[in-house]
């Protein structure tokens, strides 16, 4: 009881504060047991000096210690295996800030010098060598080079960058030197904004409250006033002695106590993290785990979650008269000489097809066009078609397979030799092979399927299609994809899923967060759910879990309250005239069936298979959409938005006993967890939140949610 003082503390406070809650019925079963328990001990001990054995027998049966001992222990043991399953929730701001270059080679006064990050202003010429991470984000000013964009975009595919390109911070300059001017510095970087929007999210987002917590709001005042009730019943109307009607709501308190209510929750959770480890789904927190199966709609990246990642030949189409080993060693003797990713797919493939590579002289990279080089004596090219073309002739019939190519999201690549068209080699960041299993699992399940990404829209709905999708959203970046996520969110239960950098805000923002367990420790950090295995139909199965283990929490807590309505009844005394009250053997043995049962009904969730779709039920979707099935129009129009925030509500809250951001975070997630609040402006500073309302919000409610995190609401105005 010493140990556990923290039960009691918090049970009597919110019991003063009229707001029982689980710990106040564990601080009064475990007092009222041991308080008993320490009466019935003296007057024991009061009998057995005045030699009296009858009453000293009849004392001996009178003992609850071990039910104070019990419920603290088992509560305890709960709120151990809860605790454990908690995720750390500042890694990913770590893990993003690592990214964040540390100097920058920056030219002033006509000579380059590297300077600290902090130091580079807006205006600065800054330069960036091959394999060098671009500081800041910028224009090109001279130079053309392929620049690595993963870290923001998610796309493995580097862009080509030409003077008046725009560059981010943290992307990679592969190839070429590059000279830039600083357009966005400091905290306005495309990384700085990542970084922030991840902080907020995690900020705003809304806990979930506890089954148990709920039942108690209304189990622990009922069944404190069944104890109260019966004691005036029969102290006042039967007219007993006060030991026998105390002792009849002391029974009350005893066989009401909350051992299987709160083992159900924690128990399950136990057995479903489990049973989610062994089959590699990382369920970081218990709140993961019981929401990960209300999600309504699932939105998943497409770069590395239902696509590989990495970029593969999909189709060789020689030209007429020329033999498809040809068009494959020719091309792969060129593209031996380039570091691009189409052209090590392109070079992978030959090695697989074990096509030997000739040796080549005068080999150029025209950043943004192609490759040239002598093979054979013989003239070589390849790139995209506006350049093959003003080397070569290129039929007709090659441009129609191209354009084909293309609507079906794969990139053609022309190869001539001497002005000659030799043909067309399609590359492709490909499908996963059970990405339409996945997709098709969880439409079953009811769930509207979004597919998010930064490629061109033509690309993504030609990827959209083959996975099965519901609805497409194409050409977004980071803060893009957070935004989707906030507008999904107005049609139900959003779950995000994600493998890249660029999707940690949206991963955070969203209901749920899950991470494909290949992807970047910044995700992973992000993420509530982990899919060790990489598998898409991991997230189905994610969800066939978490709704078993809801069910099972369900059925714990009926088990719990059915033996606590049964005995209630008893341990009042209802039984009395026929000579029968709660005998304190029979309250341990209830008891201990009652955990029994609930343990035993969390043991079931082992027998689940995770993976077997066949037991679904076929659900409709769950969410509403228009005639074509979407959620969201084909674009997101900002200064629509804008305009809708500038039109809402907005209210000014006085607030006393804010120190520091951590105090703002607590406020500003209180305040945005309420129906009908957009956003609050937190300000420890001044003092102050400013409200942002969607609809009319009582003050009483906005002061309660304020002041519930035990800081002072002075004013609304």
């Amino acid at each position: 009881m010493v140990i556990n003082q923290k039960f009691f503390v918090s049970g009597f406070r919110s019991l003063f504060h009229r707001s029982p809650n689980m710990d106040t019925l564990i601080a009064l079963g475990a007092s009222a047991a041991f308080g008993y328990s320490t009466v019935i001990l003296f007057a024991m001990t009061r009998a057995q000096a005045d030699g009296n054995a009858e009453a000293v027998m009849h004392y001996m049966m009178e003992f609850y210690f071990e039910s104070a001992a019990m419920i603290l222990t088992l509560i305890t043991v709960g709120k151990m295996l809860e605790a454990q399953s908690k995720g750390k929730t500042t890694d990913a701001l770590k893990s993003l800030m690592k990214m964040a270059p540390k100097t920058a080679n920056v030219i002033r006064d006509g000579t380059e010098q590297t300077v600290d990050i902090d130091h580079v202003v807006k205006g600065d010429i800054f330069v960036v060598r091959p394999g060098e991470n671009i500081p800041v984000d910028g224009i090109v000013l001279e130079g053309n080079s392929a620049v690595n964009e993963a870290a923001l975009t998610g796309e493995s595919i580097p862009v080509d960058k030409a003077p008046g390109d725009g560059v981010s911070s943290a992307t990679i300059n592969q190839s070429g030197f590059l000279k830039c001017e600083a357009t966005r510095v400091g905290e306005d970087t495309s990384l700085a904004q990542i970084i922030q929007m991840v902080s907020d999210a995690a900020a705003t987002k809304a806990p979930i409250a506890r089954i148990a917590d709920k039942i108690s709001g209304v189990f622990v005042p009922v069944v404190i006033g069944i104890a109260l009730m019966t004691a005036v019943l029969w102290l006042v109307i039967l007219r007993r002695p006060v030991g026998y009607s105390l002792a009849r709501a002391i029974s009350v308190l005893v066989v009401s106590c909350p051992c299987a209510l709160g083992l159900a929750t924690p128990v399950a959770i136990m057995v479903g993290n489990g049973m989610g480890a062994k089959h590699g789904t990382l369920f970081k927190t218990a709140e993961a785990l019981q929401e990960a199966g209300n999600v309504q709609i699932v939105a998943l990246d497409k770069t590395g979650t239902i696509t590989s990642g990495e970029p593969k030949v999909t189709d060789v189409i020689p030209a007429e008269g020329v033999r498809e080993e040809d068009l494959l060693y020719f091309a792969n003797a060129l593209e031996t000489q380039s570091e691009h990713p189409l052209a090590k797919a392109v070079t992978a493939y030959g090695s697989g097809k074990g096509v030997g590579t000739a040796e080549i002289r005068d080999f150029k990279a025209l950043p943004g066009n192609g490759l040239t080089a002598v093979c054979d004596g013989r003239e070589m090219t390849g790139g995209n078609l506006t350049f093959i073309r003003s080397r070569a002739s290129v039929p007709a019939e090659m441009i129609k397979k191209a354009e084909q190519l293309a609507e079906e999201g794969k990139t053609p690549l022309f190869f001539a030799q001497d002005g000659t068209l030799t043909g067309i080699i399609a590359v492709a960041d490909t499908i996963k092979d059970d990405s339409a299993q996945a997709v098709k699992e969880l439409q079953n399940m009811g769930i509207h399927v979004v597919m998010l990404t930064g490629d061109n829209r033509r690309t993504a709905e030609a990827i959209g299609k083959i996975a099965g999708v519901n609805e497409v959203v194409a050409g977004v970046l980071p803060d893009g994809k957070e935004e989707v996520i906030r507008r999904l969110q107005e049609k139900g239960r959003v779950a995000m899923v994600g493998d890249g950098i660029n999707d940690a805000p949206a991963l955070t923002r969203a209901d749920i967060g899950i991470a494909i367990g290949a992807g970047t420790d910044v995700a992973i950090d992000a993420a509530d759910v982990v899919l060790m295995k990489s598998r898409l139909t991991d997230v189905s199965a994610a969800v066939r879990l978490s709704r078993a283990t809801y069910k099972t929490i369900l059925w714990g807590l009926f088990w719990a309250l059915i033996y606590n309505t049964i005995l209630i009844p008893v341990a009042m005394g209802i039984l009395a005239p026929l000579g029968i009250t709660m005998d304190p053997m029979f309250g341990a043995l209830a008891m201990s069936l009652s955990s029994f049962c609930v343990v035993t009904n969390a043991l079931r969730l082992n027998l689940l298979r995770m993976d077997d779709a066949s037991r679904d039920k076929k659900l409709k979707n769950q969410v509403e959409t228009d005639a074509d099935g979407r959620l969201l129009p084909v674009s997101i129009d900002n200064n629509q938005q804008e305009e809708k925030e500038e039109t809402a509500m907005t209210k000014t809250m006085n607030i006393e006993g804010m120190m520091c951001g951590h105090c703002e975070a607590m406020v500003k997630k209180a305040l945005e967890a309420l129906d009908g609040v957009v956003s609050a402006d937190v300000s420890h500073e001044k003092n102050s939140a400013v409200v942002t309302l969607s609809a009319a919000v009582d003050d009483e409610i906005l002061k309660k949610a304020v002041e519930d995190k035990d800081y002072k609401v002075l004013s609304i105005a």
